[in-house]
């Protein structure tokens, strides 16, 4: 039986054409500095982002965690929203590698309100605190639907951290989705924020990697936070190629995935017992609600699979499904199909 794999854009493989930059890749020692791929890479991604310097890693959760660890010291205290990446999926890095200090806000689509931060930043001077250092933000937001963040609400954090001298980070892990979903630049997306980590591995189809952009001296220290992670490589320029053809080739085909979401998502909205708010669907992502049907989503799921349609169940009662490369048309189609079926069987 054929399957159709929509559980995340992470489960990619490498064109012929990416596999062929790979196996040309001119390579060196990158832990010593000497490997001309890595730099193209890291120098492509910062002008592309409109920063000053790059960083190639092995993963954006690494990525995260080394901005984390450049830009704060042990004790500081870190705004996130109470979804997001860094706080859920990073295995409390910024606690147990950062000895920071997570403070969650709430809100639909992702954003922070920096009316709800407001009585919440600490300078340090008062001793029972922890000093609130940085604002991180994720672009698009995966757990609030892969929604895009407003500019408008990204401004705002910005300008409450200019106010307190905080740090604003960017999980950008599919700012390129973001990117071509709201018709503006990389760099546009990128200004406000003092750094930004770019996933390679999701929906531009790298097969690892991540780079962390922003200015020559934060990536000098994240450079070491790299190293104490265990992210040096060596000749990763074989990795890095697949990074620089990814970032070259890939971008502006993600409007397809867009494209075959919307008509994913309302395939799904019509199958029996899902329930799917598609004003949220604004990228690659559909979150279906399995409540109606009183059957959990990893059972849908379950049944999903051995229909041929593979499918992530991201919360007790909320299923994932993500487009991607390696998903065409007739893909979206019979994935369609195959949902509806099944929901009527359990119904």
């Amino acid at each position: 039986m054929r399957t159709i794999d929509l559980r995340s854009d992470t489960v990619t493989r490498p064109s012929a054409a990416m596999r062929g930059a790979m196996a040309e890749a001119v390579v060196g020692d990158d832990v010593f500095g000497d490997d001309p791929t890595v730099k193209a890479l890291e120098e492509h991604a910062a002008a592309l982002f409109g920063k000053t310097a790059g960083l190639f890693l092995p993963s954006g959760t690494m990525s995260n965690q080394a901005a984390l660890l450049a830009w704060t010291e042990r004790g500081d205290e870190v705004f996130v929203h109470e979804q997001s990446h860094v706080l859920l999926y990073e295995q409390a890095g910024a606690a147990v590698l950062g000895s920071l200090q997570t403070r969650s806000f709430a809100s639909d689509d992702g954003m922070l309100d920096p009316g709800a931060m407001e009585d919440f930043v600490h300078t340090g001077e008062d001793p029972h605190n922890a000093r609130t250092r940085l604002v991180a933000l994720e672009n698009t937001h995966n757990h609030c639907g892969g929604r895009v963040l407003d500019p408008r609400g990204v401004l705002a954090v910005r300008a409450f951290c200019d106010r307190h001298g905080l740090v604003l980070h960017l999980d950008g892990a599919r700012v390129c989705n973001a990117a071509v979903a709201s018709g503006r630049p990389p760099a546009e997306l990128a200004a406000p924020f003092d750094s930004v980590s770019v996933c390679l591995s999701k929906g531009l189809g790298a097969p690892v990697g991540s780079v962390l952009v922003g200015p020559a001296d934060f990536v000098k220290r994240a450079r070491r936070a790299r190293k104490l992670l265990g992210g040096g490589m060596r000749q990763a320029g074989i990795l890095a190629a697949a990074g620089l053809f990814a970032l070259r080739e890939n971008v502006a085909r993600l409007a397809e995935d867009h494209r075959r979401c919307r008509t994913l998502a309302e395939a799904i909205a019509k199958a029996p017992g899902l329930s799917v708010d598609l004003a949220r669907v604004e990228t690659n992502m559909v979150f279906a609600s399995t409540r109606l049907t009183g059957t959990k989503a990893a059972e849908v799921a379950r049944r999903l699979a051995e229909a041929g349609v593979l499918a992530l169940d991201e919360s007790p009662w909320l299923l994932r499904f993500v487009t991607h490369l390696d998903v065409d048309d007739a893909d979206v189609e019979e994935a369609g199909e195959i949902v509806a079926r099944t929901m009527s069987a359990i119904m």
